[in-house]
């Protein structure tokens, strides 16, 4: 049985997660890391712990849907133990020195980073980066759509897809990218992210590419976090006994 270590686990999709290990063949909760006490039950047995050595001691792999700080401090743990413990990572809201730390662990570590957990945006990355590469002359604008209380914008999903599209067009993605249409017209080249909120959607984005008399868009639509959850055990089984290396989950559905 694969001991995993829940990170985040009084989130949304952590609690998932927890649900989602009850009824997997291969796995059980090793330890569940929690800053404060929990408000839902957990299997009999469970370790719950605030610290940090004791969790990882417990734990075969690590799944983290936690906060920017939180992924910090566990990234840091992670980096100065003697028993490092392979660790998937889908907390959003990340910036360079983040992905840094992250790359830095992962010489020494396998990290597994997917700002989306799902197949069809795994796959929805792969299609528009080859559109964007045969459309060179289309407009091309993300949409993305969350519920009201999600803090990070654009979405770490639109992110990534946006830098797909700069992949497929070779081109680095911050000399293009734009998230503020209050400045005028569009300008050629541009790659545009709009965000909205509101309501208790789960996520919706939108990867479009516009042409003079024709468009395309493709779109991927999230209707339970439980698509998350399910994909994180399945990057978490995954990586196990994968070496030290920085993956991405286009890796695990290749």
């Amino acid at each position: 049985m694969i001991r995993v270590g829940i990170f985040g686990a009084s989130g949304r999709v952590g609690q998932l997660i927890i649900h989602e290990i009850g009824v997997h063949r291969n796995m059980e909760i090793g330890a569940v890391f929690v800053r404060k006490e929990l408000d839902f039950n957990l299997p009999e047995g469970s370790l719950v712990t605030n610290d940090l050595s004791a969790f990882m001691q417990c734990c075969d792999v690590i799944i983290d849907f936690s906060s920017k700080e939180a992924t910090n401090a566990l990234l840091c743990a992670l980096d100065s133990t003697s028993s490092p413990v392979p660790c998937v990572i889908g907390t959003t809201g990340l910036d360079e020195q983040d992905f840094a730390l992250m790359e830095s662990c992962s010489k020494r570590i396998p990290i597994l980073y997917a700002s989306n957990m799902s197949l069809g945006v795994a796959l929805l990355r792969q299609i528009v980066e080859q559109v964007a590469a045969k459309l060179t002359h289309a407009d091309i604008e993300i949409s993305e759509i969350h519920h009201r209380y999600k803090k990070d914008a654009p979405s770490g999903t639109a992110l990534s897809l946006a830098e797909s599209c700069a992949k497929g067009r070779k081109q680095p993605l911050n000399e293009i990218l734009v998230t503020d249409r209050s400045k005028g017209a569009r300008k050629n080249g541009e790659l545009g992210i709009v965000s909205l909120r509101g309501g208790d959607v789960v996520g919706k984005h939108c990867v479009g590419f516009y042409l003079d008399g024709e468009y395309l868009e493709f779109t991927h639509n999230a209707t339970n976090r439980l698509t998350f959850a399910k994909g994180a055990l399945e990057c978490a089984a995954w990586l196990v006994n994968k070496p030290p290396k920085l993956y991405s989950i286009d890796e695990v559905f290749a």
